[in-house]
């Protein structure tokens, strides 16, 4: 289906899984709680996040199994919008799976993810790449070749159990466990961020569109 296409924005689809975030924010990120109306710690935000589909459908196509790659840059509160976005695709998709995940991925799709179609005044791209997404007991492992290297995990709260901000209104999900990143590094698109030791998210996913 193309990316221009009449029918996009009216094709049912489904995500399920896991999405891990890391940014600039010194301390957990505001915008969990506030939804965008506060200012990330720096004052602007640089992120890379990394998403595993364990279900996920596209019309009558399949998208279960494959991972995706993101990069964002946001000037100021994440509400106002002016952001940047680039995409990663898992080079494992078929044609249909990375057509359906950058119609899903750029907002195009509407939906849970239809807010990128507003906030992002500009998409960098989409790329095919490897992106593998790892779990080793806590930690979370993102590596898109050399452009994104990312490591997160949660932290330790009371009793060694994980800290979770519950039934937020927050666009990923409810439930957000607050992590930290031992490894938080972008090459890509002239940008060099490395944001180890800094704010990070993992959410579990159920994301659907095109309402």
């Amino acid at each position: 289906m193309a990316l221009d296409d009449a029918s996009v924005g009216t094709v049912p689809w489904t995500i399920k899984g896991e999405l891990i975030l890391n940014c600039n924010c010194t301390v957990f990120c505001p915008c969990v709680v506030s939804l965008g109306k506060h200012a990330p710690t720096e004052g602007y935000c640089q992120a890379w996040s990394g998403v595993r589909i364990d279900e996920g459908q596209y019309g009558d196509t399949d998208l279960s199994g494959l991972n995706v790659g993101l990069m964002l840059e946001i000037p100021g509160l994440m509400a106002r919008g002016n952001w940047k976005a680039a995409a990663y695709i898992d080079e494992r998709a078929s044609d249909d799976a990375y057509e359906a995940l950058v119609n899903i991925f750029s907002g195009k799709a509407r939906g849970t993810t239809g807010l990128f179609g507003v906030l992002v005044s500009e998409f960098l791209g989409a790329e095919r790449a490897p992106v593998i997404f790892e779990t080793e007991g806590k930690a979370r492992r993102l590596m898109v070749g050399k452009k994104i290297q990312g490591e997160v995990v949660p932290v330790e709260g009371h009793k060694g159990e994980d800290i979770v901000v519950t039934n937020t209104e927050y666009w990923m999900g409810p439930d957000i466990t607050v992590a930290t990143a031992t490894k938080g590094r972008v090459r890509a698109f002239g940008r060099v961020w490395d944001f180890d030791g800094r704010s990070a998210e993992i959410c579990q996913i159920d994301w659907k569109g095109p309402r």
